[in-house]
């Protein structure tokens, strides 16, 4: 069976990243690609290296024309896919690769968004480890789907496994990230402009006020075999490369858990995953070992002296992070192979 599909915000990164992906699957007819102030212009004006998609023309994006496909994909800013979603309501699978869909809390999205609070979506991590399994479970057969954000999704699966196996306390946890600045999207920002971030290294939502956070909170609260309370020091840093995350996640040590209790956990949350992979006991990843893959590596690390685990987190933010996660939860949703037009090869040099 083929399935029709509509892009939504597709002449952005995130947009782009999920056509780029959908592209090369053999049961995905791309039907429709929708933007707003782009719209009426040539896909290929704006996503030029989609040669393949290059005869499609950006419409406007309405309920009208997003619907009647089987598969619409909202790759918009965050606190837009919601006026669309109840108006898709035919549409047999809808996936949201903004934040709208994602929190179950609504004091946390105000907190943190504000606006209308929408319904929670089956949350896109497929390997992420939950009480009594994995959220694989949760997106076999479901009809919405909310996209991680990149950042969150990277710390949740760093540190899920120590929540779920008792072995981490998650109530001091600390992470610092290096990240790409496309996860801030394609619109013009002064401080994104190449002249502002080439040689520099810039923080930013310092202080516990980046959006990500009470993801990564319901993510590990998810996780957490007890009733368990998240407290986490988010803070993530822009560095001058185009795509990537490397997130370095510590937390401290549970009482009693020995080294070998620590990385067994590990490795039994991610033994026989295809796209989050453990590395050997010595070994970190870097960023290039995974661009233009849907692979989330891992390096674990414990540090006794401080009484902590590390663990060191490389992905795509824009594939694994984003549209790759699409990809495989619609795979998924849809009873299709999970690795279909998906693969762990990253591009190097």
């Amino acid at each position: 069976m083929t399935y029709s599909v509509a892009v939504s915000g597709a002449s952005g990164y995130a947009g782009g990243e999920i056509l780029r992906l959908l592209a090369a699957h053999p049961d995905i007819e791309i039907r429709t690609v929708t933007a707003h102030s782009n719209a009426g212009q040539p896909l290929a004006l704006h996503q030029p290296h989609l040669r393949s998609l290059a005869h499609l023309t950006l419409e406007d994006t309405t309920p009208e024309v997003l619907a009647g496909h089987d598969i619409v994909v909202l790759a918009l800013p965050h606190g837009q896919s919601g006026q669309y979603t109840d108006a898709l309501a035919d549409v047999p699978l809808v996936l949201d690769a903004g934040a709208d869909h994602r929190l179950t809390s609504p004091e946390a999205w105000d907190a943190f968004y504000g606006g209308a609070f929408h319904e929670p979506w089956a949350y896109g991590v497929p390997e992420l480890p939950v009480a009594g399994g994995k959220q694989r479970e949760a997106l076999r057969g479901a009809t919405r789907i909310a996209a991680p954000g990149c950042n969150a999704s990277t710390v949740s699966l760093s540190l899920a496994p120590g929540v779920a196996a008792g072995v981490i306390d998650p109530g001091d946890i600390v992470s610092v990230l290096a990240v790409g600045p496309s996860g801030a999207g394609k619109s013009l920002k002064p401080h994104l402009l190449g002249s502002e971030i080439l040689g520099s290294a810039n923080p930013y939502a310092v202080g516990g006020t980046h959006r990500h956070i009470p993801e990564i909170q319901q993510a590990l609260v998810a996780a957490a075999s007890a009733e368990a309370t998240v407290r986490i020091s988010f803070t993530p840093v822009i560095v001058p490369m185009a795509r990537g995350i490397l997130a370095t996640s510590t937390a401290p040590i549970a009482p009693g858990a020995t080294d070998a209790d620590i990385r067994a956990a590990w490795e039994a949350a991610y033994a026989g995953e295809t796209f989050v992979q453990l590395l050997p006991e010595g070994q970190v990843p870097r960023t290039a070992d995974v661009l233009g893959a849907n692979t989330a590596l891992l390096g674990l690390a414990i540090d006794r002296a401080a009484n902590r685990v590390v663990v060191v987190a490389a992905v795509d933010n824009l594939v694994k992070g984003t549209a790759g996660a699409a990809v495989q939860s619609m795979n998924i949703a849809l009873g299709l192979p999970e690795d279909r037009a998906l693969t762990v090869n990253g591009v190097a040099p």
